[in-house]
C-alpha cells in the first residue's frame, strides 16, 4: 500500500522545487557545455563530469568504465523531468548513448550505477525502448560476479580470485537493474535475476549491519566456508562506525528492494537503517551527516544526504503513519538544507556542479569537501520524488 503522507511542517512547496530546478537547469548547462568542449578539443570520446578542483580550478572528468559515469547522463534526465525543456532531452540521449559499450563490463559491480542511471532513466521517462536490450546485456554482465555459494555478488576484485571475496553496501544499488531485467527478461534467465538480486540483499541483511542497524563497508568473505574473514573500516571511519553514505546505501537499496519484491522484510529492515541515522545522536540538526557517524564535527557529506533523501521519500510512501510522515519531512529538511546557500552552489565556484561540501574517501585522502556528481544526481532524485508526490502523479 502507498500511503499518501500530510505534510507536516514542510517549508518546501513546489514552487520551491521549481525555483530549484531552474538553478540546477543553469548549472548544468554550463557544465555540460564545458565536458562537450573539452571532448571536442581532445579529439577523443566523451567523458563524464565527476567532480571539480577548486585549486587547479579544473574539471575532473571520467571515462565510462568510471562507476560515477553514468550519473551525469542521469542527472540530465532528471533534469527532463523536473523542467518539462526537451533541450534535457537531447543532451541526456547523447550522453546515454556514449555509455553502450559499458553494457558489456564484467570488471567490477558498478555497472548497476552506470548503465540504470542513464539508460534506466531513459526507458522510464519512454525515451528509448530500444534501450531494453542494453540494460539487459549489462544485467547479464553483472550476474557473472555472482558466486552461487556465498549467495553474493563480488563487488571488487577479478572474478577468479580465490583468496577474496569483497563486498560493500554500495553493491544493493545494482540490484535494481536486476529486478528490472528479470520483470523485462521471458523465462529462467528473467527469474535468475531475481533470485541473484534476492539472494545478495538477504545475505548482505544477515552480515553487512549491527544490530542496532549501523553498516559496515567493507566485508571479505572466506569462498570456502562463506564466513566474513575480515571486516574492514573502507571509505568509513572505523569498523565500529557506520560511514554516512554507506548507510544511505542501505537505506535506498532496501526500499527499492521492497518495491520491486513487496518482500516485508525488505521494508522493515529499510526502516531499520532509517531509524538509525535520523535518530542517531550525531546527525546534524539540519539532516546533513557528518562524513561518517562517529565523526561529529568533521566534514559534512551532501551524497549522503542526498541518496538519504531520495530514499526517504519513497519509503515514507510505503509505511503507515506516524513514520510516514516523519521520514517524508525529514527528507523535506534534508533538499531544504541542500538547497540553501551553505551547500548549494552559487555562480561557478565548483566549476557548476550543484552540491558543495561531498566525501569521497577520506582515510585515503581523496575527494573531500568537493562536489561529486553522484550526490547532485540524487538529489536532483529527491527533489523529482518530492515533486511527484505533492502532485499524487
Amino acid at each position: 500500500m502507498i500511503y499518501f503522507t500530510t505534510l507536516v511542517a514542510a517549508a518546501l512547496s513546489l514552487s520551491d522545487i521549481d525555483a530549484v530546478a531552474q538553478k540546477a537547469a543553469a548549472h548544468y548547462q554550463a557544465l555540460e557545455s564545458q565536458a562537450r568542449t573539452a571532448a571536442r578539443e581532445e579529439g577523443g570520446e566523451l567523458k563524464a563530469p565527476r567532480t571539480y578542483q577548486a585549486d587547479a580550478k579544473r574539471l575532473v572528468r571520467v571515462p565510462v568504465t568510471d562507476w560515477t559515469s553514468g550519473h551525469f547522463a542521469g542527472s540530465l534526465w532528471y533534469l527532463a523531468e523536473l523542467t518539462g525543456d526537451t533541450v534535457w532531452v537531447d543532451r541526456a540521449k547523447v550522453w546515454t548513448e556514449s555509455h553502450r559499450r559499458a553494457s558489456t563490463i564484467t570488471t567490477h559491480h558498478d555497472i548497476g550505477f552506470i548503465i540504470f542511471c542513464s539508460y534506466g532513466n531513459a526507458w522510464r521517462l519512454g525515451k528509448g525502448a530500444d534501450y531494453e536490450e542494453i540494460i539487459r546485456t549489462a544485467a547479464q554482465s553483472l550476474s557473472v560476479r555472482f558466486n552461487p555459494r556465498l549467495g553474493l555478488i563480488r563487488s571488487w576484485g577479478p572474478i577468479d580470485d580465490t583468496r577474496s571475496f569483497s563486498v560493500i553496501p554500495d553493491n544493493l544499488m545494482n540490484l535494481e537493474m536486476l529486478e528490472w531485467a528479470a520483470k523485462h527478461t521471458p523465462g529462467a534467465d528473467g527469474e535468475r535475476f531475481d533470485v541473484i538480486a534476492r539472494s545478495h540483499a538477504d545475505v548482505t541483511m544477515r552480515n553487512h549491519f549491527r544490530a542496532d542497524g549501523g553498516c559496515y563497508h567493507v566485508l571479505d568473505y572466506c569462498q570456502k566456508d562463506g564466513r566474513v574473514q575480515e571486516i574492514r573500516r573502507g571509505q568509513g571511519l572505523g569498523c565500529t562506525t557506520a560511514w554516512s553514505r554507506g548507510q544511505s546505501w542501505g537505506i535506498y537499496g532496501y526500499t527499492m528492494m521492497y518495491r520491486e519484491t513487496r518482500d516485508e522484510k525488505y521494508l522493515r529492515f529499510a526502516e531499520k537503517l532509517a531509524d538509525y541515522a535520523i535518530h542517531h545522536p550525531n546527525m546534524p540538526a539540519d539532516g546533513v551527516p557528518y562524513w561518517d557517524y562517529g565523526a561529529p564535527g568533521e566534514e559534512r557529506d551532501t551524497s549522503a544526504a542526498a541518496v538519504m533523501a531520495s530514499a526517504l521519500v519513497e519509503l515514507s510512501a510505503y509505511v503507515a503513519e506516524p513514520k510516514a510522515t516523519d521520514y517524508f519531512n525529514f527528507a523535506l529538511r534534508q533538499v531544504q538544507s541542500l538547497s540553501s546557500p551553505a551547500y548549494f552552489s552559487q555562480n561557478d565556484e565548483i566549476g557548476h556542479f550543484l552540491l558543495k561540501h561531498a566525501v569521497g574517501h577520506k582515510p585515503e585522502g581523496k575527494e573531500i569537501d568537493v562536489p561529486l556528481v553522484y550526490g547532485d544526481y540524487y538529489f536532483l532524485e529527491a527533489l523529482s520524488r518530492i515533486k511527484r508526490r505533492m502532485t499524487h502523479e
